[in-house]
């Protein structure tokens, strides 16, 4: 089969590769859609520490079931061709954090694109008990932004937001333009949303921002929150880019008591304004990935139309895969999220 392969940073190629054999607890998946996440863009450039080159990269996915091993097959469950996505952070299911409903804190877990190939091939293997069968009413396209939406509602799920918050978001790429969806499944009604790029500024009022801060245009982040809140600041905070400005911006945005979500990657450290954290009682955590709960919310959700991206979705061949990460990387213009098709358009 035909692989998009990491070879270090700014080095993507097509090579042949053997297709993966489903062991007997594991499901082939044909890929229908692999899209191109954050995280994979700092890899890329050889800033996460989790991708070794060579690899393949990929774990935002969707597709139909090629192969089934023997007890997987025995369940019941799975039929050949049957249109699936899959939870790529596999897990223990047996440590303490499996057993509490925390599974992204599996102190065994492996994601796809990082520990075990991923889906920026033809075909990828995972063990059954992460496949996720797709409602009819739902598209392959759509059942591939099942992760990243995973992603967003778990960052929303931390920063606990209410009725009555005022919510800040910075970074208006997928998982950020995902998130202001979540939030709003909350009921909150005034969302800042903040990003360099104009046209996904748009999106995001399309989606149900309220506000819209475009720092490229010479309007200062910090006194621009200040402003729209009254001098009063954030309840809550989502940094969805992951550097150590944006971090700071999240920090010193929130009123006393707010709540600072991380949960973009891009860079590995930061300088955090900490004592003004402490003064104010501002709350920091990290969100990473998801539980088992939040990715069944997250396909139900899509199902029911409440989170999804449509606007700037861009389909690409695998094959031009490496070039769309550079594009990404540089100048992505309107483009929310790229999702490479194996073997051409779909």
């Amino acid at each position: 089969m035909q692989a998009l392969i990491y070879e270090g940073p700014q080095e993507m190629a097509i090579r042949e590769v053997d297709i993966p054999s489903a062991g007997e607890d594991e499901i082939l998946i044909r890929v229908a859609y692999s899209g191109i996440c954050g995280s994979e863009l700092s890899g890329y450039l050889g800033k996460n520490s989790l991708r070794k080159p060579p690899l393949v990269f990929g774990h935002e996915f969707s597709g139909t079931i090629a192969a089934i091993g023997s007890r997987a097959e025995a369940e019941g469950r799975w039929q050949i061709g049957q249109r699936v996505t899959a939870n790529p952070l596999v897990t223990c299911g047996q440590c303490e954090p499996c057993l509490s409903g925390r599974q992204q804190l599996c102190t065994s877990r492996k994601l796809l694109s990082a520990a075990l190939p991923g889906s920026n091939a033809e075909y990828v293997k995972i063990p059954a008990a992460f496949v996720y069968g797709v409602p009819d009413t739902v598209t392959l396209q759509q059942a591939a932004m099942t992760e990243p939406a995973a992603c967003a509602i778990r960052a929303a799920e931390l920063a606990s937001p209410k009725p009555t918050d005022t919510v800040l978001i910075i970074g208006m790429g997928p998982i950020g333009l995902l998130a202001l969806q979540a939030v709003l499944q909350y009921g909150v009604q005034r969302v800042i949303a903040v990003d360099m790029n104009a046209d996904r500024l748009e999106i995001a009022a399309k989606l149900g921002a309220k506000h819209t801060v475009c720092p490229a245009s010479g309007v200062d982040t910090l006194e621009e929150v200040k402003r729209l809140t009254g001098s009063a600041g954030v309840d809550a905070a989502i940094d969805a880019v992951g550097a150590g400005l944006t971090r700071k911006q999240c920090v010193l945005a929130c009123k006393g008591g707010g709540r600072t979500v991380f949960t973009g990657l891009h860079e590995e450290e930061s300088a955090l304004p900490v004592n003004i954290a402490i003064r104010n009682e501002v709350t920091m955590t990290g969100a990473f990935a998801y539980s088992a709960l939040n990715f069944r919310t997250a396909l139900k959700w899509i199902e029911e139309g409440r989170i999804g991206l449509s606007d700037g979705v861009v389909e690409a061949p695998l094959s031009e895969g490496g070039s769309w990460f550079e594009t990404l990387l540089k100048q992505p213009g309107g483009v929310s999220k790229v999702l490479l098709v194996p073997g051409g358009e779909r």
